[in-house]
């Protein structure tokens, strides 16, 4: 699978998603984590595992911005700093976990048949939507 841990940048797609941001510059990084929100949201039929992973560490970077939100993986999640990130993401961000964590989804799916690790999976997934549903102070 690639994947070393449950945590949002656990896996090869998120930290090389991490690197591609790092790469970007500044003020087009809030669109590169918009688009990878919303190419989970859109796919219709089975979402790949590359798409998903890619959206739960954009799901992450918006959450770890929001009040109380975990902060961003300090190893493989982005080296380089994410700007301030639009409200309007949020919603994007519980969507795109809704589409990864649900049916039809390859995450989904490899997570189910590695048995254990699937509780941890979800245990990450229901941390992001806590701190994207929570309320400013």
């Amino acid at each position: 699978m690639g994947t070393w841990d449950a945590t949002p940048f656990g896996n090869d797609t998120a930290a090389d998603f991490a690197g591609d941001l790092d790469d970007l510059a500044l003020d087009e990084r809030p669109a590169a984590i918009r688009e990878a929100l919303e190419a989970a949201i859109r796919e219709a039929d089975h979402l790949d595992r590359s798409e998903g992973d890619t959206a739960v560490a954009a799901a992450a970077l918006v959450a770890a911005q929001c009040p109380g939100g975990p902060p961003a993986d300090p190893i493989y999640g982005p080296e380089r700093p994410v700007p301030d990130l639009p409200d309007d993401l949020r919603p994007l961000a519980l969507a795109a976990l809704d589409r990864v964590a649900g049916p039809n989804s390859e995450s989904q799916d490899l997570w189910t048949e590695t048995g254990d690790g699937l509780q941890e999976w979800h245990a990450e997934i229901d941390r992001l939507r806590k701190a994207l549903t929570a309320k400013p102070e």
